[in-house]
């Protein structure tokens, strides 16, 4: 037995070193850990259980009947990140550039579908070249099998991809489809056709880095959701994430102990009495989160709108926030996205959803109309009329026109509205009401631009106040800064044990 033994670990000692020495050195070379080093940093300390270590490829053509892939390309199993069960596979670049054969796919499909079956979140990380070529059609068929668990998985268990190497072709649609996809400044590579082609192609010559790179994704493009600095701040940044979600649909978020804000975060001080003037939002978030801990998803893309994950009484919600430091927070066709898909996510996984309203309403321009605005900010009435999880609104100061509508209002089936004193809450903003309410007026006028400020404060003093609006029951309460933070958890308290009920369908059609 003794002998069965020390060749059994001879034989694992051989498959974890994956390309080799040499290979491994070359990894190493360029800032990167192996596939087993990264597995190792995002779980508990000794956790990792591998299965199919002895999968190997069934390829007998061009030569491949010759080559030993060590665990195919791709290390799988399962293990915990703070105790909590996770299944887990890595792309190990060192074996054949990562490339995906059939077994290697095989392997995925089988942890996803434990990820499935138990009810835990999964994670993916891809440093592939791609297909591999040499196997051809059953390649492309291991792509799509990952991509129809991908969906089925989808809502009911976290799925989480990160990017620590090259991702290009059919493999990019993978993450895509995942709930969260993490990159790193100059790891991370994503495109569906690399410089090369795009060269012979279009004439058009752009390096890796401008395509496809971690930034360009994480600024431009929204496909990335975290930007890190490197692989371990990536990896502190997906143990932070898990700990804000529930392992599946089922379930609730943990509960952790309560805390009080930072007292630096004086909630009352934060907005300027000048209604013209900006302000950063996210202070107004970390002046209500527990601990003022606030974790922005997609901090660099569409900056006009705010959204992430943050506590209240110890219990998780997510936060949708306009940020008027960036175009004054209006909503456009990338902050409609950024906003809707994280409602849907939040409502997948029975997380409440508090709404910090300021804008002045949706972004002007031909650019916008051309780009399809009227279907991208139905996305956001969509998803909030969808949502069924508890929906808690506060009315900061602008909330104008469709913008009012848009931002979780009661008649999208919020569940509570809170306003701020400062609140304004009209069709669109004083002075253009005026110019068009008043016209006659200011036009005919001995003094027309004495008339025209009289005017304004006359629409402003009737309309652009929260008072209107809570006299017809669409405002719960108008209540001081100060008290936002106990209204917002005396409001999660009553609606914990929820229940909504929506019309019977198989599925709605949403303004893709």
């Amino acid at each position: 037995m003794n002998k069965r033994i020390d060749e059994l670990n001879a034989k694992k000692n051989k498959l974890a070193l994956g390309g080799g020495d040499s290979a491994i050195e070359k990894q190493k070379s360029i800032g990167k850990l192996t596939a087993r080093e990264r597995i190792d940093a995002i779980l508990d300390k000794n956790s990792f259980d591998e299965c199919d270590m002895f999968v190997r490829h069934n390829v007998h053509d061009f030569g491949m009947e010759k080559k030993e892939l060590p665990c195919d390309g791709v290390i799988t199993g399962t293990g915990t990140i703070n105790g909590r069960p996770i299944c887990i596979y890595a792309q190990d670049f060192t074996v054949q550039g990562g490339s995906l054969g059939l077994m290697h796919a095989r392997k995925i499909t089988k942890v996803m579908d434990y990820s499935l079956r138990m009810r835990i979140p999964c994670i993916g990380i891809n440093d592939s070249g791609g297909a591999r070529i040499q196997e051809g059609v059953d390649a492309l068929a291991g792509y799509g099998e990952i991509f129809y668990r991908n969906t089925l998985a989808s809502g009911v268990v976290p799925q989480i991809s990160v990017i620590l190497g090259p991702c290009a072709g059919g493999a990019v649609y993978s993450p895509a489809l995942t709930d969260f996809v993490f990159v790193v400044e100059n790891t991370s590579k994503m495109f569906i056709t690399g410089p090369n082609v795009i060269e012979t192609v279009l004439g058009e010559k752009i390096s890796q880095e401008e395509l496809g790179g971690a930034k360009v994704h994480a600024e431009i493009t929204g496909n990335a959701h975290f930007y890190a600095k490197d692989e371990k701040e990536c990896f502190q940044l997906i143990q932070k994430l898990l700990s804000f979600l529930p392992a599946n649909n089922n379930e609730q978020p943990q509960t952790i102990t309560p805390q009080l804000p930072k007292e630096s975060f004086n909630i009352e001080n934060i907005i300027p009495n000048d209604p013209k003037q900006p302000y950063d939002v996210k202070e107004i978030i970390k002046a209500i989160a527990d601990d003022s801990d606030f974790l922005e998803v997609q901090a660099l893309f569409a900056p006009n709108i705010v959204i992430g994950f943050g506590r209240i009484e110890g219990k998780t919600v997510g936060f949708v926030a306009n940020q008027p430091l960036y175009l004054a927070g209006v909503l456009d066709c990338d902050s409609a996205d950024k906003a809707a898909r994280f409602i849907r996510f939040c409502d997948s996984f029975n997380i409440p959803i508090i709404t910090l309203e300021d804008m002045p309403g949706y972004l002007p321009g031909v650019d916008q109309e051309h780009a399809g605005v009227i279907r991208h900010g139905a996305k956001m009435l969509y998803a909030y009329s969808e949502a069924t999880v508890p929906k808690i609104t506060v009315i900061l100061r602008k909330a104008y026109g469709g913008g009012y509508i848009a931002m979780n209002s009661r008649h999208l089936g919020a569940d509570f509205v809170f306003s701020w004193p400062s609140a304004e809450i009209a069709v669109m903003g004083p002075e253009g009401a005026a110019n068009i309410i008043f016209k006659s007026d200011i036009s005919n006028s001995e003094n027309p631009t004495e008339t025209r400020i009289e005017k304004v404060k006359e629409y402003t003093d009737k309309f652009a106040n929260p008072y209107v609006a809570a006299s017809k029951g669409y405002i719960d309460d108008i209540i001081e800064p100060k008290e936002t933070r106990k209204k917002l958890a005396h409001a999660l308290l009553i609606s914990q044990a929820k229940e909504e009920y929506h019309p019977k369908k198989k599925h709605g059609l949403p303004p893709f």
